[in-house]
């Protein structure tokens, strides 16, 4: 996971328990602007880097094609490359995740270190993958999206606060608000980092009640 850009301009508003969940449930960070419309998984991850079976260095290939030149050298104009923008939010253009079904795409987003990716529409199958590796896909109304643009074109260091507990996110340069849509079981997944599993197991002593119960009723 790539660190180094995040820790002077990002901060958790306590600190992350070792599960590495949400803590208190919200989150202020500059920005990573990417106002593109249409971004694929292919676009987010190559395919040539879907050989690994586990989630190690998903993040160094991140947007490879767009970050590097094919000697490898990084492209100085790609977003990525630009030490004005950083921060464990990525702000994307429309329809972001389309494409494929690779959950790479999501193991690439979450291992380069952004907790957070706002849209204004997201693929279906990618917003579940985010959820599903730690990433809130956030989808705000084209007009709030526009504004977080203009925001951050004016200033770099402009900060957003993605609120999980309340479902709010903030433009921290002009005071808006934007409501975020979460199911109930992904927001206390992501609040307690949690799998599937690790959720199951935090029911456990709910789980043998309820058996207990339902032998002694037949």
């Amino acid at each position: 996971m790539q660190t180094s850009n995040n820790t002077n301009n990002s901060y958790l508003s306590s600190q992350t328990p070792p599960s590495g969940g949400w803590g208190a449930g919200s989150l202020i960070s500059s920005v990573v602007p990417l106002p593109i419309e249409n971004v694929d998984t292919d676009q987010i991850i190559p395919a040539r880097f879907l050989k690994a079976t586990d989630k190690k260095g998903f993040g160094d290939n991140l947007f490879a094609d767009w970050r590097f030149n094919k000697d490898g050298s990084p492209k100085t104009e790609f977003v990525l490359n630009d030490p004005n923008y950083t921060g464990e939010i990525l702000v994307a253009g429309k329809n972001f995740g389309s494409g494929s079904s690779r959950e790479h795409a999501a193991w690439a987003i979450a291992g380069y270190g952004f907790k957070v990716v706002v849209s204004s529409f997201f693929a279906d199958i990618f917003r579940n993958n985010a959820l599903n590796n730690g990433v809130l896909p956030v989808v705000v109304s084209p007009e709030f999206l526009a504004e977080i643009f203009e925001s951050v074109n004016k200033d770099s260091k402009t900060t957003l606060k993605v609120d999980l507990k309340s479902q709010t996110i903030i433009n921290n340069a002009t005071g808006k608000s934007e409501s975020i849509e979460i199911n109930s079981y992904k927001k206390d997944c992501l609040l307690n980092g949690f799998d599937d599993i690790d959720y199951l197991l935090s029911k456990k002593e709910l789980i043998e009640e309820w058996e207990k119960k339902a032998s002694t009723a037949h």
